[in-house]
């Protein structure tokens, strides 16, 4: 069973991120063959920053860099969850990758994302820069949703259409490939 981690991205208060998270969280656990872990930002929060040496030499002086090292090192494959804030992602996602560096190395991401018109496509697109400098691999099928809010009901539950919930399974049976793939790889280090 692989380890799957959902990182949800978004921390301002109002957000709508953990909405997308839960109900992407819950389909991730149809797929039996991934053990799946919500990590909220907002309820980790980190603070920027502030470990005195490169996270490549992973020398981490703070027990929340400790943590987090733990929870992501532990991973096989991410999906992030993440909004579009002028044409790009959240610093506090930022932040928490730039924590930590081996880490990250050879594990597959997958994207969420959401926004308006473009549906956080430009989100993706900035991360997937990032990303790929640690050796992430970017899985290409993402579910992106335009117009979010409207899938949002009155008790804040994020309701996909038949469109979404079917770019969701293609992406899991991509991120499945990709996971298998890298890790045989992490393991020939």
């Amino acid at each position: 069973m692989y380890n799957l981690k959902i990182i949800t991205a978004s921390t301002r208060p109002g957000r709508k991120g953990p909405a997308l998270a839960d109900w992407i969280f819950e389909a991730a656990k149809k797929h039996t063959e991934f053990s799946v872990e919500l990590l909220d930002l907002a309820i980790i929060n980190l603070p920027f920053l502030d470990e005195p040496e490169h996270p490549r030499f992973q020398k981490y002086t703070k027990e929340h860099t400790k943590s987090w090292s733990t929870k992501i090192a532990s991973a096989d494959a991410f999906i992030f969850v993440t909004p579009e804030y002028n044409f790009g992602y959240p610093a506090p996602l930022k932040n928490a990758i730039d924590f930590l560096h081996n880490e990250w190395q050879y594990k597959p991401v997958a994207f969420v994302s959401y926004g308006g018109i473009a549906g956080g496509t430009r989100s993706m697109q900035a991360l997937k820069q990032v990303i790929t400098a640690l050796n992430m691999v970017p899985v290409v099928e993402a579910v992106n949703v335009p117009f979010f809010t409207k899938y949002i009901d009155e008790q804040n539950k994020f309701n996909a259409d038949e469109g979404i919930n079917k770019a969701a399974e293609g992406m899991f049976k991509e991120l499945l490939k990709w996971t298998e793939s890298l890790q045989q790889m992490r393991n020939k280090k």
